[in-house]
């Protein structure tokens, strides 16, 4: 009996030890580009340590938005919270909404090239007027730095002026054309001039003007691995991952 017992034991044993382990799944995530200097540098853990692939897929905000109501497969989402509950509602979104950062809108200089006065709201309206281009994010292109930077130079009362010689970007960095030698000044998101090497961040915008962008991040309704991509999102929101947001130029919301 005992034998026999053994036995049964022993060949259960071989059985757990030749199945083949449990596949890895792939996690798609669309997010905005803000986030990605962030992403780029908490993922390489999550997939050591969860043997999971993550796919990036960056792009503005508006144009995320667009490609989720559109019907776009995707495990998470990391846009802006209006994005976020809009997707939601319309049945694209599951669970609660989950702020992860925030940021500011920065200036950017050629590396090398004087920083301009941008202390105050005066001293940055006379920086832009006195830059022979500035480049931003289009607004047609959904980015929230251009939106909101293309109604301020507005509200500043220079919007023709600095129009006159913007260097619009549909997406990406910014930052790229004062390095490039294409734009004299940018202006974009912290997290998103910090990487570009041959470009400087002067420094904030005037409180009086800052606008700070928070990002969200909802799990999808289609997700491929529902587990997985609750995984990725719980690694994105802990507190160790707040010290790779001041460095990137965030923070916790």
């Amino acid at each position: 009996m005992h034998t026999r017992l053994w036995r049964l034991l022993l060949a259960g044993l071989a059985l757990l030890i030749g199945a083949e382990p449990l596949a890895a799944a792939e996690v798609k995530v669309l997010t905005a580009g803000a986030m990605r200097g962030v992403l780029e540098a908490l993922l390489p853990e999550f997939e050591k340590t969860t043997g999971h692939k993550v796919i990036l897929d960056n792009a503005t905000a508006g144009t995320l938005a667009k490609r989720i109501a559109g019907g776009e497969a995707f495990d998470l989402a990391i846009i802006t919270p209006v994005a976020i509950d809009e997707a939601a509602r319309g049945g694209k979104i599951v669970g609660p909404r989950v702020d992860l950062a925030k940021v500011g809108i920065g200036v950017a200089v050629k590396e090398g090239a004087p920083a301009p006065d941008i202390s105050t709201v005066e001293a940055f309206r006379q920086a832009l007027l006195a830059a022979k281009s500035v480049a931003y994010i289009d607004p047609k292109a959904g980015g929230s730095s251009g939106i909101y930077f293309d109604g301020l130079i507005d509200r500043l009362g220079i919007g023709a002026e600095v129009r006159a010689k913007a260097r619009l970007k549909a997406g990406g960095y910014v930052a790229d054309l004062v390095a490039s030698g294409e734009a004299e000044l940018a202006v974009h998101q912290i997290s998103e001039i910090l990487p570009v090497k041959g470009a400087r961040l002067v420094g904030p915008l005037p409180a009086p003007v800052q606008n700070s962008t928070v990002y969200s991040a909802g799990l999808g309704a289609a997700a491929n691995d529902a587990a997985a991509a609750k995984a990725l999102l719980d690694h994105l929101a802990s507190p160790s991952a707040a010290a790779v947001l001041n460095a990137k130029g965030m923070e916790k919301p």
